[in-house]
């Protein structure tokens, strides 16, 4: 669906933009029969399921809803707006870096949409921090990587592990009252844009392993495993330190730094249950990441059950 000066004023209830929306999280390709993975027909299918499902909202006329004094303090002493922005900026040069390398067309213009939708996340995320006054830290200047492909696996992968858990607190949030409905409505399109870009990067990484000649493979799937290693390390770092102080990384918030109390399990729950819903729509044909669902699949066999909630 195309941008246009029309589009960029309509009001945030119109049809236009419930359409837009229902388009985002629905797609189907039109190629009927199995799809090998690898093929041709397998990355026209990835690459054309983030361009024809592309929402063309713009940052700047997001209707920021009025917050009450009690949801502004909670919404500002979030302490994750400069990791998160941060984030966004990098995210946006590294996939941008490496879609300079791609000449495939249809793939080229999909990665170009992946990185300006990065970016406009970034501007999503500076203009709620402006709307509602949060003074963010100075930018730093935002760097690629020599080996560009390395860049963007690095986000690819970072990103399937911190959508899992972005979906699940972001739902918890939404049923606690922590961030008001309005808020929420809001900023679901760029929740639900991440479902898109999880997705388009794990039938990537899919079709390039199969495009790899023998020789290379063992080399990329060594880079695969170093990714994962970096995050992994990543992810303990900031762990330890909950202000923060890993910037080279993605942020997930703790359920408490949210308002939220919930048990492991329960969380894990809630955190698989958005993960399933938010990408169901998409054609079952695509890949969806499997690595962070199997591996919180498999630890919460071994967690005890929820308590139920007294009245």
């Amino acid at each position: 669906m195309s941008s246009s000066p029309a589009a960029e004023a309509v009001p945030l209830d119109s049809s236009l933009v419930r359409a837009a929306d229902h388009t985002a999280r629905h797609w189907v390709f039109d190629v009927p029969g199995r799809i090998r993975i690898g093929s041709d027909a397998h990355r026209d299918m990835f690459a054309r399921m983030l361009l024809e499902t592309h929402n063309p909202y713009k940052p700047r006329v997001l209707d920021w809803p009025k917050l009450s004094p009690e949801a502004h303090a909670r919404l500002t002493g979030l302490p994750i707006w400069d990791i998160a922005v941060q984030t966004e900026g990098r995210a946006s040069l590294r996939v941008l870096d490496y879609a300079a390398t791609v000449t495939h067309p249809l793939l080229h213009e999909a990665l170009v949409m992946d990185g300006n939708e990065e970016a406009r996340h970034k501007k999503v995320l500076s203009n709620l921090v402006e709307a509602y006054g949060v003074t963010l830290e100075p930018e730093p200047e935002y760097t690629g990587f020599r080996d560009v492909e390395w860049g963007w696996m690095r986000t690819g992968y970072s990103e399937c592990i911190d959508s899992f858990f972005a979906f699940g607190l972001f739902e918890a949030a939404k049923r606690s009252g922590f961030f008001p409905p309005d808020l929420v409505d809001t900023f679901e399109p760029v929740i639900q844009e991440e479902s898109r870009h999880i997705l388009f990067f794990a039938n990537w990484a899919a079709w390039a392993r199969r495009q790899q000649p023998w020789w290379r493979k063992p080399y990329f799937l060594a880079k695969i495993a170093a990714v994962w290693a970096v995050l992994v390390w990543d992810r303990l770092v900031l762990a330890r330190d909950m202000s923060g102080a890993s910037k080279d990384t993605n942020f997930t918030a703790s359920s408490g730094s949210i308002g939220v109390t919930l048990s492991p399990a329960a969380l894990i729950d809630i955190c698989l249950a958005e993960n399933d819903r938010r990408l169901s729509g998409y054609d079952p044909r695509l890949l969806r990441p499997t690595t962070v669902p199997f591996m919180i699949r498999l630890a919460r066999r071994f967690m005890r059950d929820p308590k139920p909630a007294t009245p």
